[in-house]
């Protein structure tokens, strides 16, 4: 029993990689599946969707391995998707509400309206802000008939991503999560690792809904034999961001990274102390070991791959993500286009549910090109903000400390050293950039016992290049500036 299995179900893709003794990835499989955009500022995913193609990749995954045995299987996933379902069927009562989606914002405004963010902020470290679950699931329980006698009743289930495939993958026999996916709900008190009352009473949220919390290394049952041809152990479960901040060895406080797939999230390891932030930032859970919790400051941008994406299938000015890097590098220099990619509202740290992407600098000769090099930019304007709020909660944080990358977007050259630039701090990439799934993949193996401890998997850490700084400070100052007037003029708050 040798290699691992690794679940990462994404937003916009599921994927299966199966790693060998040396946490060396053997080979994957991967399915992207439909979107779903019910009205303006909605996002859902079809929960069969996910499960269909989480199994076949699986499947496809452990097939292509050839004759190995599988000693256990990590989960990572998409966080704050929704999903509720039937306890006795498995069927959803609804497609998943994603966590993009922004149609709870009207609630999450009369919620600060009514005074309730400080209390909810102090327990769970999280702003009120529709991209957690727990507006979600009050959504989902309002307005799907009969959903909230029958949770009452105990006879739906809630989960996130993890939570769901963890159901399907035991047979439904297993109902459980772990501590870094319940931090990112809304409902988890963070400093006492337990669901919180006042919070589900606040939003009429039955407690019968909720899964058990697990540490991220722990025992989540074993799948159903008719799956994979046996049962299978799932040892490990963290959420994608966390799961990351794992697959990059960011094992001591100080140490944070930066991933870009759909979206952009920075984590910096505060170790045990719980850091308030003061400028909008969210205090989360990084990873909890043998009952301990190790906490994070978190940062998070909604769009960055997206926008990347968005110029593929939205205008159709590249055919593949691959392309850009050459596009920005053919840039007329003169044009400074700025993008904000709002465009399902701006993050950290500005938190504006209400904002919408905007281009400004655009001229007659703006083209396809121009466009790039602003999509790529923007992560790099974007990465600038969360760290310069990290600093300010966090002094502790060297400035000259180095940021570890991944994610698809890491593999573009010109991203990163425009990232490098705009922090004015080196950064680093792994010669493995699916940090994510590594992640995931050592805390099942870890607990397996066939991968070693957190000291022995950081000193296997492998820099493939170190992106330093190159810009002057002028000029940095100035790009800077007009990004933050960009910035702005698009807020509505």
């Amino acid at each position: 029993m040798t290699h691992v299995l690794a679940i990462d179900q994404g937003t916009t893709s599921s994927r299966a990689i199966v790693f060998g003794p040396d946490l060396a990835p053997v080979c994957s499989a991967q399915q992207e599946f439909e979107q779903h955009f019910p009205a303006s500022g909605w996002v859902e995913h079809d929960p069969r969707d996910i499960w269909r193609t989480t199994l076949e990749t699986c499947r496809a995954a452990v097939a292509r391995a050839g004759a190995v045995a599988i000693s256990a299987i990590g989960i990572t996933n998409q966080r704050e998707t929704t999903v509720i379902w039937d306890r006795a069927t498995g069927e959803p009562i609804h497609n998943a509400i994603v966590w993009q989606d922004r149609r709870t914002a009207d609630t999450c405004a009369a919620l600060k309206a009514a005074g309730h963010e400080p209390m909810v902020s102090e327990r769970t470290g999280l702003l009120l802000d529709p991209y957690f679950s727990a507006t979600k699931v009050k959504w989902l329980l309002d307005n799907v008939a009969g959903a909230r006698d029958r949770a009452e009743r105990g006879e739906l289930a809630f989960g996130t991503i993890d939570t769901f495939l963890i159901w399907r993958l035991t047979g439904g026999r297993v109902h459980a999560t772990d501590a870094t996916n319940a931090a990112r709900t809304m409902l988890y008190d963070i400093r006492h690792g337990r669901w919180d009352e006042e919070i589900c009473a606040l939003l009429d949220i039955p407690p019968a809904l909720l899964p058990q919390v697990k540490d991220s290394a722990d025992e989540f049952g074993t799948t159903d034999p008719e799956l994979f041809g046996t049962a299978i152990p799932i040892l490990g479960v963290a959420g994608d961001q966390q799961a990351a901040t794992v697959g990059q060895a960011c094992f001591e406080p100080g140490m944070m990274k930066s991933t870009y797939g759909t979206g952009c999230f920075a984590l910096l390891n505060t170790g045990a102390d719980m850091v308030r932030s003061n400028n909008r930032l969210l205090t989360t859970i990084a990873y909890q070991l043998d009952g301990r919790a190790t906490y994070a400051l978190e940062g998070s941008i909604f769009i960055a791959g997206a926008a990347v994406q968005w110029l593929r299938d939205g205008l159709g000015i590249v055919k593949s993500a691959a392309q850009t890097g050459a596009m920005a590098a053919q840039a007329d220099p003169a044009q400074e286009v700025i993008l904000v990619p709002a465009f399902t509202g701006l993050g950290a740290p500005y938190w504006d549910t209400e904002a919408r992407g905007a281009i400004y600098g655009l001229t007659r000769n703006t083209g396809p090109n121009e466009l790039a090099r602003a999509a790529l930019e923007a992560v790099g304007f974007q990465t600038h903000d969360l760290v310069e709020a990290m600093h300010a909660d966090w002094p502790a944080l060297p400035k000259a400390s180095t940021l570890r990358v991944d994610g698809g977007m890491a593999a573009s050259d010109y991203a990163m050293q425009f990232l490098a630039d705009m922090l004015g701090r080196p950064v680093d990439r792994p010669r493995s950039i699916e940090s994510t799934a590594k992640g995931a993949a050592w805390l099942a193996g870890m607990k397996a016992g066939l991968y070693p401890d957190a000291t022995g998997f950081a000193a296997g850490w492998d820099l493939d290049r170190r992106f330093e700084p190159r810009m002057d400070a002028a000029t940095r100052d100035r790009r800077l500036a007009a990004w933050k007037d960009a910035v702005h003029r698009t807020l509505v708050r």
